[in-house]
């Protein structure tokens, strides 16, 4: 478990490295083809933090109420309650508030920009259909995310992803009015032909790095929740029996869905699924987990 931890630790900072030397190679580009300097790369950067700053703040309100969640008490389901009690003080971690969805689909998610400020979201569904044990399981991996800082982690990359495409968007605006260097002025043609394709390529080697950085984080949250229940398995089994649920969400979104434990749209087998989806394939989830041990 300790291995998986620090593997996927280490592979999410490499991207982010990888990400933010794309920008730079972007911002570095731009300002020698238009002689603008940096000016650009710092507007861009300042432009895609304030668009984030609602869905930082504000974010998970709204994911709550797209997913028609609705906050319990103790005393409205005291087992529900008390899973997620004992396994915050086992991890160290401030309770959350706690909602149910009135779906039938197995799936849950947490949200909240750190422990303080956190939420964790059920289905109907999968309390009535986990054995406790998965229950468990499955409030360890949500509980993690929120240890782990994974919402504001991912935050910090749709800034990444802004910035990158700003930057692309202001580059063909420019080249399109003809405001780039003279051509005695270009320097080298090959240069130039790469730094080009890398732009107009950038937006999408952006998305595929962000869904990476979100399969990298369910990965450690998957390795991260078996450490905190001790029992691999629990979540593993968890894991097929949503992959095996035929429920639909009626009320997930693409907007919503890399919130979710597993991939609420049910959209696995449409080619290229896996290399554009936000989580990991379940069968190798489930595989990694039961290799685990305590």
């Amino acid at each position: 478990m300790y291995n998986q931890i620090d593997s996927n630790k280490r592979r999410t900072w490499l991207l982010i490295i990888i990400f933010t030397a794309v920008i730079l190679f972007i911002g570095w580009f731009i300002g020698y083809y238009f002689n603008y300097g940096y000016g650009t790369l710092v507007i861009a950067a300042v432009f895609s933090v304030v668009m984030s700053l609602f869905s930082y703040y504000g974010g998970d309100q709204v994911a709550l109420w797209s997913a028609k969640a609705q906050e319990i008490k103790e005393e409205d389901n005291t087992y529900v309650y008390h899973l997620v009690e004992n396994l915050c003080i086992t991890a160290g971690i401030p309770l959350p508030k706690i909602y149910l969805m009135p779906e039938q689909a197995i799936n849950a998610f947490a949200t909240g920009r750190d422990p303080a400020h956190a939420s964790i979201a059920l289905t109907v569904g999968a309390v009535n259909k986990l054995s406790k044990l998965e229950l468990e399981g499955v409030i360890a991996h949500e509980l993690s995310h929120i240890k782990n800082y994974d919402i504001r982690l991912m935050t910090i990359v749709i800034v990444l992803v802004g910035i990158i495409s700003l930057l692309a968007n202001w580059f063909l605006r420019g080249s399109l009015f003809g405001r780039g260097r003279s051509d005695n002025d270009r320097g080298n043609p090959a240069l130039l032909i790469i730094g080009i394709i890398l732009i107009l390529l950038s937006p999408l080697v952006a998305q595929l790095i962000k869904l990476a950085i979100s399969r990298r984080r369910e990965y450690l949250a998957d390795a991260s929740g078996a450490l905190l229940t001790r029992y691999p398995e629990g979540l593993a089994g968890a894991l097929e029996k949503i992959a095996n649920d035929q429920s639909v969400m009626s009320s997930a979104s693409s907007a919503t869905a890399h919130l979710y434990i597993a991939n609420p749209l049910k959209n696995s087998r449409r080619l290229f699924a896996n290399a554009f989806s936000t989580h990991p394939p379940v069968e190798d989830r489930i595989s990694k987990l039961k290799e685990m041990t305590v």
